[in-house]
């Protein structure tokens, strides 16, 4: 048990750090004058995310309570629910990094223009009830509805590592989250045509990927959960999907960095909910063809929709999360070399119920915050930026200064 524990918390830690690589992320992307509320925000949203799914979404997910006093929450006086050397604990943790991804992933695509009061309340509904009630539903088995599944159409829904429970669900509340939002004052021009703002950092921009795609393999590998669990399937499945997101992000992005270092991503989200299942061939054509979807995607979101996704959370999370849902069922089968044990059918209808969920919860969320307190700061605001408008200080104050 103690060799789990410590497996668990290597996991934890892991994918703890790939919240620097969402931050980084966004630092890079926005303009020099919101990057000080990039790191801010990412960091804030995670000690919320954490208080919050503590005392109320471990609990709407698992059913699990921490009101009881330290022995027998460390395992120390035996039971069924905390066992010893303290694993709930550490299992409670690595689960609370994947919570606090999702608001991690929404800040990208309302970065600019977003209030940041509000930003915090939506992080408290959506790792306190929106989130987990979807992830007890999958990974707990809650509600009946993988149950239901499976008695109709042979196995039940297959996420080993959350390309719908984490990415997607986290995609599409963004998708929502933009829509409500509207695009940055200055994105587009009265004629229709895109106002172009480039990233600030495309150095800070490739650390932050670089940092998401390391802490990744925690991400997947160690959602085994267990020494015994563990496959080095997991792990080859993960780095050829990642390299093949890249290839692909490289040629259809016509060598731009910012779509091959996003393109990685591409990759991994995808491979996460047959990473366990799929044969290493399948897993490069997966990524590749997430590198491929985030792309077009992109480029199809900002220019013909119109949708002003900063970062692309929505191409990149959101459609690349529902392709790596639905290829489960495709490239996990026995006869593309998978592992077999899933259904293209309960594929489809699991990762659609997954993205109909958080595209109705996330309108809901902001909807609530837009009539009440309002989401959007004002074109002054936006044209000051975040940084001096909700925290008084820019990026290099010493430099401002002097300057």
């Amino acid at each position: 048990m103690g060799a789990d524990v410590f497996f668990v918390l290597m996991g934890a830690i892991l994918v703890f750090a790939m919240h620097g690589g969402f931050a980084f992320l966004e630092v890079g992307t926005v303009q020099h004058k919101n990057q000080v509320n990039a790191l801010v925000k990412i960091l804030v949203d995670f000690a919320i995310s954490t208080i919050v799914y503590f005392f109320v979404g471990y609990a709407v997910a698992y059913g699990v309570t921490f009101f009881v006093n330290a022995k027998i929450l460390s395992g120390a006086a035996g039971g069924e629910v905390f066992a010893p050397q303290g694993f709930a604990l550490v299992k409670f943790f690595f689960l609370t990094t994947f919570a606090a991804a999702i608001p991690a992933i929404i800040s990208g695509g309302i970065a600019e223009r977003m209030k940041f009061v509000p930003q915090c309340l939506a992080t408290v509904a959506i790792v306190g009830l929106v989130y987990p009630f979807f992830e007890g539903m999958i990974w707990n088995g809650n509600y009946g509805f993988n149950s239901w599944l499976e008695a109709s159409f042979g196995a039940p829904f297959h996420d080993f590592a959350g390309s719908i429970v984490v990415h997607a669900i986290g995609g599409w509340i963004a998708f929502s989250a933009v829509l409500l939002l509207g695009p940055r004052y200055n994105r587009y021009r009265k004629d229709g045509k895109i106002q172009g703002i480039p990233p600030s950092s495309i150095p800070w921009l490739a650390m932050g990927s670089w940092m998401l795609c390391v802490g990744w393999f925690g991400f997947n590998v160690m959602s085994a959960q267990s020494l015994e669990g563990v496959t080095g399937l997991v792990a080859i499945n993960s780095l050829m999907a990642m390299v093949g997101g890249i290839v692909a992000a490289l040629f259809v992005g016509r060598n731009d960095p910012g779509f091959v270092h996003n393109g990685a991503l591409a990759g991994l989200v995808a491979v996460c909910a047959g990473s366990d299942i799929f044969h290493p061939i399948g897993a490069l054509a997966v990524g590749a063809a997430a590198g491929a979807i985030f792309v077009i995607g992109f480029d199809w979101c900002q220019q013909k929709l119109k949708i002003d996704d900063v970062l692309g959370v929505w191409p990149l999370h959101g459609l690349c999360g529902l392709w790596g849902g639905i290829a489960a069922g495709i490239f996990g089968t026995e006869a593309l070399g998978g592992m077999g044990g899933v259904s293209l059918t309960t594929q489809v209808i699991g990762s659609l119920a997954g993205v109909i969920y958080a595209t109705a919860a996330g309108a809901v969320v902001y909807g609530l915050l837009k009539a009440t307190t309002g989401l959007r700061m004002s074109d002054e605001d936006q044209h000051r930026g975040a940084d001096l408008t909700f925290h008084k200080v820019g990026a290099n104050p010493e430099r401002e200064i002097i300057g």
